[in-house]
């Protein structure tokens, strides 16, 4: 189970690792200050959740004040987050709060751009597994701040059966088949198709999902025909928020982008002190 306390320890620990040494030796103990953390450019919040939770793991007397939710449209010079209270927690958490708030605004800024891109289809855009290691709940959230679908957390949530496994299991059909008997009625099964022969065997089988794996538009077009409404289509492989229009023309129902948690850029931000008087104490 995702622990984001966890992660965020980690995280600290890498960075800060025996102690910040430039703050210790500019800063002394008793100063407290502001900080504001502003945007550089246009984008999507995602990720306020982990920045609060590492100024808090940094020093508990930091507050942590946001007007914002993820979800939230940001524009240049907006202010995310505000944090006041002791100067050396809030310099010792900055790095790391600010690699949570960009990363996962990232994330949530080109899916919101994918699922714009295809407002004009039914299409839905969904994630995948394609995640950062050990960060792939937050990546996750990031995808639905952003509008987004998520596809399945991890193996133990649903069928997906790949080209190996049905390399491993004798074609598509016997793939199908096999792990119908073994989940039950109750369990979608989704399978791989590189070709239009694959989608026909699908269908056949009885596929709840069929995954159009790296096909031309023309072809996806073809599949989505040879479907009919039997299964759910979805197309993956290299679609982009650029491309993602022109896959939701051809009639799938879900477009999966793994470019959402692996390619995304960051999106700029910077904290900046604003109490130049940095009160003593308090």
């Amino acid at each position: 189970m995702f622990q984001l306390e966890d992660v965020v320890r980690r995280a600290l620990r890498e960075d800060i690792g025996r102690g910040d040494i430039t703050s210790g030796c500019l800063v002394g103990e008793e100063v407290h200050t502001e900080a504001r953390i502003l945007s550089r450019t246009d984008g999507v919040v995602a990720g306020l959740q982990a920045a609060r939770q590492t100024f808090a793991q940094s020093d508990n007397r930091i507050s942590f004040t946001s007007s914002m939710r993820d979800g939230d449209t940001i524009g240049e010079g907006d202010v995310v987050a505000t944090v006041s209270g002791p100067a050396r927690g809030i310099l010792a958490a900055e790095r790391v709060a600010l690699n949570f708030l960009q990363r996962l605004s990232g994330v949530a800024t080109a899916t919101a751009e994918a699922v714009g891109a295809c407002c004009d289809s039914e299409a839905q855009i969904i994630d995948t597994r394609k995640t950062t290691p050990g960060m792939r709940w937050l990546q996750k959230q990031a995808v639905r701040a952003g509008g987004g679908k998520n596809h399945r957390m991890g193996l133990d949530d649903a069928v997906l059966i790949k080209d190996n496994h049905i390399a491993l299991a004798g074609g598509v059909a016997n793939a199908v088949k096999k792990a119908k008997r073994c989940v039950g009625p109750t369990v979608k099964v989704e399978v791989e198709a590189e070709t239009l022969q694959q989608v026909r065997d699908a269908i056949a089988a009885g596929a709840d999902i069929i995954m159009l794996d790296n096909m031309s538009i023309r072809k996806m077009r073809k599949a989505v025909k040879l479907v009919d409404g039997r299964a759910l289509v979805e197309a993956s492989g290299g679609v982009t928020p650029a491309t993602a229009a022109e896959v939701a023309a051809s009639g799938v129902d879900l477009i999966s982008m793994g470019y959402l948690t692996h390619s995304a850029a960051p999106l700029d931000m910077s904290m900046q002190v604003i109490d130049d008087r940095s009160t003593m104490g308090g």
